[in-house]
């Protein structure tokens, strides 16, 4: 198993526990006890550097509330889940993301999710190949 499904996996097994959900990097970005560069923030989500990009430009926005997965989300975060799309799009232009870029979620141990917060994977600044994965 690659060291990418290895670290999807843990992170599924911690996310199944009972009881409360787990503290995870993306809740420490938020509330400033770990330091990442952030690109944009406002009341509802943040933007930041990825610390392991995977192109030259690699940024997350992530919303500030804990939504562990895509899957998990309801009705009623339409709008939420709309604007992460847009500070996306809108990150990316000042990122100079001008000829295209690629905008990934995982979702679940299948799909490689790492970190149990819902989060989005801007990528751009290179030529991607298509199938992804």
């Amino acid at each position: 198993m690659g060291i990418v499904l290895l670290k999807a996996q843990r992170a599924a097994e911690a996310s199944e526990e009972p009881g409360q959900r787990p503290l995870t990097i993306f809740s420490k970005i938020i509330d400033r006890t770990i330091r990442a560069d952030i690109l944009y923030e406002d009341d509802k989500c943040l933007a930041f550097r990825d610390v392991a990009p995977q192109a030259p430009v690699h940024f997350l926005v992530i919303p500030k509330r804990p939504i562990p997965r895509l899957s998990c989300v309801a009705v009623g975060d339409a709008e939420l889940l709309g604007h992460l799309l847009l500070v996306a799009s809108q990150t990316a232009k000042v990122e100079g993301l001008v000829d295209g870029y690629r905008v990934v979620i995982n979702d679940g141990k299948q799909g490689a999710q790492s970190v149990y917060h819902l989060h989005l994977h801007v990528l751009g600044g290179r030529q991607m190949g298509w199938p992804p994965g």
